[in-house]
């Protein structure tokens, strides 16, 4: 069954769906972006995503969209129509599609391009490589500057990704100046003596809406938390690792660089994390 997606007020069939070739996102990546989950066809932390695209939108004096407050009603819409039980929806919007090619912005007449649409993902959060943990590689960080905006430049990020593939690994950490900054797609921690390590926020990373989430339910939980960068050589000496994201909620990480790390195999903090976050967002979910 084709999906239904939604495009600028209209719900069509993915092979209905156009926007302009003109289009600010297609010519210049002039748009932003967000992922939010569904389990048990419920949104998790749509708020925060919410707040997280204004915010996005803010920071690049972008326009908002004149469906801004239907987007809990068009997310609702599309679980429904599209039978989603556990999935993901992807929202983009862009500047717009004025009239031609131009680097600088359109009138103000010109509306912004809102995009919504589903992928079904049955048993999410019973991923199985959550048991057994992933590996990853290191690369440079060599990202624009205002990583803190979730735009849809994810040429760079779809570049580590491959690297990572190349490499045998599932995924790549960005490090700067001697530091880790993030995933590809993800935030990225690591656990010494019980203290949980991760970049503090900035513009050199997204701030993560289930990063936020996670380190909340952790110092509820009396786990001690660091907000500090860590090197590839913390990482490899770690007692364990993890990754956290919309999609992946926790994530262990095994090994880096091809060295393991602690013992090889995910680690009790990580795995408590991941209960701790499903069971709570499940309870919150909308």
């Amino acid at each position: 069954m084709s999906r239904i997606v939604y495009v600028n007020g209209d719900y069509l069939p993915e092979e209905e769906a156009k926007v302009s070739i003109f289009d600010r996102g297609f010519l210049f990546a002039d748009g932003v972006y967000e992922v939010t989950s569904v389990l048990g066809g419920k949104l998790i932390d749509f708020e925060g995503h919410k707040i997280r695209l204004q915010r996005s939108l803010d920071e690049l004096d972008m326009p908002v969209p004149d469906a801004m407050d239907e987007l809990l009603e068009i997310h609702r819409a599309l679980v429904e129509k599209n039978e989603i039980t556990d999935g993901l929806i992807y929202l983009q919007i862009t500047r717009g599609a004025p009239a031609d090619r131009d680097f600088a912005f359109p009138a103000a007449d010109v509306k912004p391009t809102l995009v919504l649409f589903t992928q079904s993902k049955p048993g999410l959060a019973e991923s199985p490589q959550a048991k057994v943990g992933i590996k990853v590689i290191s690369i440079e960080d060599i990202r624009w500057g205002r990583r803190d905006i979730k735009t849809v430049q994810l040429l760079y990020p779809s570049m580590g990704k491959m690297m990572a593939k190349k490499a045998g690994a599932d995924d790549a950490w960005m490090v700067e100046d001697g530091l880790v900054t993030e995933g590809s797609s993800n935030n990225a921690y690591i656990v010494k003596g019980n203290k949980i390590i991760t970049r503090h926020l900035g513009t050199e990373i997204l701030h993560g809406i289930t990063r936020a989430a996670v380190l909340r339910f952790a110092k509820e939980a009396q786990m001690e938390v660091e907000e500090r960068g860590f090197s590839i050589d913390e990482a490899k000496a770690a007692d364990e690792a993890f990754i956290t994201s919309a999609s992946t909620f926790v994530m262990p990480v095994v090994n880096v660089d091809d060295v393991a790390i602690g013992t090889g195999t995910p680690g009790p903090i990580a795995a408590r994390l991941r209960e701790i976050y499903l069971d709570e967002m499940r309870k919150a979910a909308i």
